[in-house]
């Protein structure tokens, strides 16, 4: 398998990182229009944080599914197998956690609070477990890049 492809999953779920984080900023910045007076709601609304909520979401609903089946598809081609240790299945969690705050939006539409605080609460869960998950991909990238610099016994 081509070496650099090993790094495809690793820039894409950094990338998902600051997507995921700019989200929470945009949704954030969503429901603090239903708390302003109605002049400051005036300025706000046709910043449409909430819908731009709502697209990124879909956007990270995908790269994340894309991400965990990339990684581990890169991680068989790479071993003939799948490693199976707490990355992969905390990255499987974070993939059901993301699916499970995808499928609040029609209630959320609805504005039914329950959802609301479930939604914050699940993606609360998400960024703490996908920044374990970018801290310890780390570790496997550096065993990568040591697999390689490794120095190999020659015939001398």
């Amino acid at each position: 398998m081509l070496f650099a492809l090993n790094f495809v999953h690793p820039v894409l779920m950094w990338v998902l990182l600051g997507l995921m984080l700019y989200s929470g900023y945009l949704g954030f910045k969503a429901s603090q229009i239903r708390k302003v007076s109605a002049e400051e709601r005036k300025q706000m609304v046709p910043l449409r944080y909430g819908p731009r909520h709502a697209q990124l979401g879909a956007v990270i609903l995908g790269l994340t599914l894309l991400g965990a089946a990339g990684g581990m598809g890169a991680t068989f081609l790479k071993n003939g197998k799948l490693i199976i240790g707490p990355h992969l299945f905390v990255g499987l969690g974070v993939a059901v956690l993301v699916i499970a705050t995808a499928s609040l939006g029609p209630s959320l539409l609805k504005g039914k609070d329950w959802a609301r605080s479930l939604h914050i609460t699940l993606n609360g869960l998400v960024l703490v477990l996908f920044g374990w998950q970018a801290i310890s991909g780390i570790t496997i990238v550096q065993k990568l890049l040591s697999s390689v610099a490794a120095p190999t016994a020659t015939g001398t």
